[in-house]
């Protein structure tokens, strides 16, 4: 059995259906619901149980799941990044990790989890997955994410382990996200209402208007290179998820229009003050450590991806993947 945290999010339910897709359909889901719509994400899945994140600690503690357990995949975290409540993504993002953890240590199981490039700051330290003691999160979201990187380390577990620091993750089943959703989701909706997109004007003089540049990467490869990873039982470390080619916010603005066969309208908004301190206006996943590993994977474009996206989910109101 799998047993896979986080299982009806973004990502989790995405590569749940990945292992459907593969003839997998072992799989423990842990996740709260909560009062949204993000139940809608399993519907169209196959899975053993579903467990409350809350409830599922006590009973692998008790051993009710022992001996039954391949692989632990933990997606599930608080991923706000405007969260302000310090101790909640403690506890959320760091503790429940290191529990999970511990008991995947402990009994020999394998453990894939969620870092993030909100770890690496403003990037003036690089974004190569191995500078870990000199990075400094801008936000308590990427510090919660950050430590337990460090817990890791700390503890050797690098070897036995596979942490993956996701870049900017867009694709279906990410609508329940609302403010965390991505740009080409909001994009989208922004074009077919207004006719034209809201980007943020730089605050950065190096950086024009909408050519701030960020890692996208489309959910569909990130699962592709997660199924690999699960597979291969020589890899671990932590390692960046991204493509490793940064694009700016106005090719992902051109891209949303170009899939839709309308033409480009931005407009150029200031960044709210209480995200400018915070705002990351360069990110590119250094990839050279997970190409050594043996995962080379071949990418296809941002227009290519946006395209799928939006043709075949957005386009046909199917945001389930």
């Amino acid at each position: 059995m799998i047993i896979l945290t986080g299982g009806a999010g973004f990502i989790g339910s995405c590569f749940l259906r990945k292992l459907n897709n593969e003839g997998i359909n072992d799989v423990l889901v842990v996740d709260h619901l909560g009062a949204g719509n993000k139940w809608k994400n399993l519907s169209n899945k196959k899975f053993v149980d579903f467990v409350n994140k809350d409830q599922f600690p006590e009973k692998l503690k008790s051993g009710y799941y022992q001996g039954d357990i391949d692989a632990i995949i933990h997606l599930g975290a608080c991923s706000s990044t405007t969260e302000t409540d310090a101790d909640y993504l403690i506890q959320n993002n760091y503790n429940y990790s290191k529990f999970l953890a511990e008991y995947a240590a402990d009994n020999n199981i394998k453990f894939i989890y969620a870092s993030s490039a909100a770890t690496y700051g403003d990037g003036s330290n690089g974004y190569e997955d191995k500078e870990y003691l000199s990075l400094q999160p801008l936000n308590a979201y990427g510090f919660s994410k950050h430590i337990f990187d460090l817990w890791v380390l700390e503890n050797q577990l690098e070897n036995q382990f596979v942490g993956l620091k996701f870049f900017n993750v867009f694709g279906p089943n990410e609508y329940h996200k609302e403010e965390m959703s991505s740009m080409i989701y909001k994009s989208y909706f922004q074009i077919i209402n207004t006719g034209k997109i809201k980007l943020f004007k730089s605050n950065d003089s190096k950086y024009g208007n909408g050519e701030q540049k960020r890692d996208f990467i489309y959910v569909k490869d990130a699962i592709q290179i997660m199924w690999q990873l699960l597979n291969d039982k020589s890899i671990s470390g932590i390692f960046n998820l991204g493509t490793g080619h940064s694009r700016s916010w106005n090719n992902l603005a051109n891209a949303v229009a170009a899939s839709l066969n309308l033409d480009s309208q931005i407009e150029y908004i200031d960044i709210p003050v209480e995200i400018t301190k915070q705002y990351q206006n360069f990110t590119e996943a250094n990839m050279n450590k997970l190409i050594q590993a043996g995962i080379d994977y071949k990418f296809p474009s941002l227009e290519e991806n946006v395209n799928d996206y939006i043709v075949q989910y957005l386009s046909k109101n199917q945001s389930i993947y």
